[in-house]
C-alpha cells in the first residue's frame, strides 16, 4: 500500500542528523541538554520549519475556509464522525492497557452511536458516556517502555520513538486502513488523514497563533507543550510524578487550552 510506504519513509527522515552534545565539562549546558531529551535538535527544528511552512501555506488557509463555511453542527458531526472511526483502535488499547472499564464503555459508544447516530451524532454522550482517547503509544508506556528522545515528525508533528512506533501499529491495525487497503480504496484513508488535520487544526486556529506571539521560542514551546499533554493523556488525566515542568503561558488547565481542545474534537 503507496500509503503505508509513505508514512514509514516520513517517519524515518527525522532520524539522519542527531545533535552533538556539549562537553560534560560545561555542566550547565550538559544538564539543560539531558533535560529538554532532544538529541536531534537541529534536525527537528528543520523539519518543524517545513511543518510550518505546510501549515501556513496549505493546512491553515484550509482550516480557515473549513470552519467558515460549514457551520458549527456540521463540523461537530465531523468531528463525531472521525472519532467514531477510531473506536476500534481505542478499545484494543484500552484492553491492552487492563482498562476494562474503559473498554466497555468505549464498545458500548461505538455501537450506540452506530446504531443510533450513525456515526455522526454522539448519542453515547448525551447517554453519559463520554468519549476518551487512546493509542499504542500511550499502551506502550503504560507497560513500562521510555518514551525516548522527542522527534519532530513530517507533517506528523511533534512525537517521540515510542508514540512513533505507536503511530505505525494504530495505523497497520487500524479494521478502517486495512478495508481500504484489501478493497482498493487507498484514497479514502488520505481522505480520512487530510480531514482529520483540517478539523483539529481549525480547532486550534487562535490557540495556535496565540501561542506562536507570545512564546520566545515556539519550537521549545510546542515540545514543551507535547509532552505535558502526553502525560496527561497517558495517566487518563490523574496526573503524572514524572511530568516535566512546563515553560508555557499557555497550558493545560488553562481556559484558553481547554477550549482549543474542546474545539478541535468538534
Amino acid at each position: 500500500m503507496q500509503f503505508k510506504r509513505s508514512l514509514v519513509i516520513a517517519i524515518l527522515m527525522v532520524l539522519v542528523g542527531c545533535a552533538t552534545p556539549p562537553p560534560e565539562a560545561d555542566r550547565d549546558a550538559w544538564l539543560d541538554y539531558r533535560e529538554t531529551n532532544d538529541l536531534f535538535e537541529p534536525t527537528n527544528r528543520a523539519v518543524f520549519a517545513f511543518n510550518q511552512g505546510v501549515d501556513r501555506g496549505i493546512l491553515k488557509p484550509a482550516a480557515s475556509a473549513y470552519r467558515n463555511a460549514l457551520p458549527g453542527w456540521i463540523r461537530e458531526g465531523v468531528g463525531n464522525f472521525l472519532d467514531h472511526l477510531r473506536a476500534p483502535v481505542i478499545l484494543v488499547n484500552d484492553l491492552l492497557q487492563g482498562e476494562l472499564h474503559r473498554a466497555f464503555n468505549t464498545f458500548n459508544r461505538f455501537w450506540i452511536n452506530t446504531a443510533f447516530g450513525f456515526g455522526f451524532m454522539d448519542m453515547a454522550g448525551a447517554m453519559g458516556l463520554e468519549g476518551h482517547d487512546e493509542d499504542f503509544g500511550q499502551t506502550l508506556a503504560v507497560w513500562g517502555v521510555p518514551e525516548g528522545p522527542f522527534l519532530m515528525l513530517p507533517l506528523f508533528g511533534p512525537s517521540n520513538p515510542r508514540d512513533t512506533v505507536g503511530l505505525v501499529v494504530d495505523f497497520l491495525t487500524d479494521p478502517f486502513n486495512t478495508w481500504a487497503a484489501n478493497t482498493d480504496r487507498d484514497h479514502l484513508v488520505w481522505a480520512r488523514g487530510g480531514t482529520h488535520g483540517v478539523h483539529a487544526r481549525a480547532g486550534l486556529l487562535e490557540f495556535i497563533d496565540d501561542l506562536e506571539k507570545t512564546s520566545l521560542d515556539f519550537y521549545a514551546a510546542i515540545r514543551s507543550l507535547y509532552r505535558q499533554r502526553r502525560s496527561d493523556e497517558i495517566s487518563n488525566g490523574r496526573g503524572s510524578a514524572n511530568a516535566p515542568v512546563p515553560d508555557l503561558s499557555e497550558t493545560p488547565g488553562s481556559p484558553l487550552f481547554d477550549d482549543a481542545l474542546e474545539l478541535s474534537r468538534r
